[in-house]
């Protein structure tokens, strides 16, 4: 039976894997030591506890377990990255490449940095929201030392080509970072093969727990520096100081884990409802698929409806269907998305749009009940208006 509202916002966040859940209450309880307490059995479960976690997380993205950070989430993680290169490598260069269309952490992080004395170059993205490697390898300077461009897009689920972009900054030397929050666990993702550097992740986007983390650092050809961004206690090979989080580290590991093992086949199962979702809301008038339609992830689509008024489309489907919307649907500041305009989108469809992203607990009668009330309340209420 359907059950009333409807998740399709895991782009969002996701709900924590019963698994998950499982793994981790013990280290609440019972295992509840200081990880970094080395001169008892508590201390020692916990500090095991964590390196089996970064076992899991490293054999996800294939790495080596040493190359694994933890942090409290990927917005730490992307300002570690960043600013961690920023000022260890200042000596070298204060130029970083960028895109217009990342993730806050990314853009307000090299905005920090650009009022501190840096130079940012912000790229732009074709109509189809993937970067132009032309520009991107005409933009590297001698004092270029990082390029972070995202490895998938948060409001598209376009996946850039993250291959050729990492071969372009090992030819010219530079530090290659992406923010791969949308793409680990969804996607096969492999920092060996895909010649990546540095590289974010969160646990709360694979079905894993809130708050907690883990960013990629390269050991070897090259071996990537940082200055640590918060000092006290050396944590984390010095890289990130504080007491660590064991029971949602446990969960992150778990939640890898469990990625590793299930991801082929839900993805299949989810691009497949995807699809069907896609296919139907497309019939209906004035609605437009943004974004690259091969290159992208599997359980996500934003569509525009032209005309459509973005604040009824999302007050009306609201209490039914949890989704996000490319516009700020507030009378107060009616904002279209800036990955769209980005995009080249005007503000007839870059405000109407809706990001759907589908889970692994998403059902086919989901799907349908979606596409039909969707397709109503288009039609009934937000048709030219």
């Amino acid at each position: 039976m359907l059950k009333l509202p409807i998740y399709l916002d895991h782009n969002a966040t996701t709900p924590c894997d019963p698994r998950v859940l499982e793994a981790m209450i013990p280290y609440f309880t019972k295992l509840f030591g200081n990880a970094a307490s080395r001169n008892h059995p508590f201390g020692w479960q916990a500090a095991e506890a964590v390196e089996f976690a970064r076992e899991q997380v490293a054999a996800l993205i294939h790495a080596d377990p040493a190359e694994i950070v933890f942090t409290s989430g990927a917005t730490e993680a992307d300002n570690l990255a960043i600013k961690g290169v920023a000022d260890m490598y200042a000596a070298r260069g204060n130029h970083i490449i960028t895109v217009a269309t990342e993730h806050k952490a990314v853009l307000d992080t090299c905005r920090h940095l650009e009022k501190m004395g840096a130079d940012i170059t912000w790229l732009s993205v074709k109509p189809d929201g993937l970067v132009d490697l032309d520009e991107l390898e005409k933009a590297i300077r001698p004092n270029t030392v990082l390029i972070a461009i995202m490895y998938a897009n948060n409001e598209t689920g376009v996946i850039q080509p993250v291959r050729a972009i990492s071969e372009i900054a090992k030819r010219h030397g530079v530090l290659f970072f992406t923010d791969a929050t949308q793409a680990v666990g969804k996607i096969p993702v492999d920092v060996i093969r895909d010649g990546i550097d540095i590289m974010a992740l969160s646990a709360h986007k694979i079905y894993g727990p809130k708050g907690v983390g883990a960013l990629y650092v390269r050991r070897k050809n090259p071996r990537v520096r940082l200055t640590a961004q918060m000092d006290g206690g050396g944590h984390e090979r010095g890289m990130r100081s504080g007491t660590l989080n064991v029971p949602a580290i446990v969960g992150l590991g778990k939640a890898c884990e469990i990625c590793t093992l299930e991801m082929e086949n839900d993805n299949k199962r989810i691009r497949t409802l995807r699809d069907k979702l896609e296919n139907g809301l497309l019939k209906i008038e004035g609605a437009v698929l943004n974004g690259n339609k091969i290159f992208r992830l599997p359980q996500v689509c934003n569509i525009s409806f032209r005309n459509a008024d973005e604040n009824a489309l999302m007050i009306s489907l609201s209490k039914e269907i949890a989704l996000s919307s490319g516009s700020a649907c507030t009378s107060a500041s009616p904002e279209p998305s800036y990955v769209l305009k980005a995009m080249g989108l005007d503000d007839e469809l870059a405000k109407p749009s809706l990001r759907f992203g589908l889970g692994k607990y998403t059902t086919a009668e989901e799907i349908d009940f979606t596409i039909e009330r969707v397709g109503e309340v288009v039609r009934e209420k937000c048709e030219n208006v």
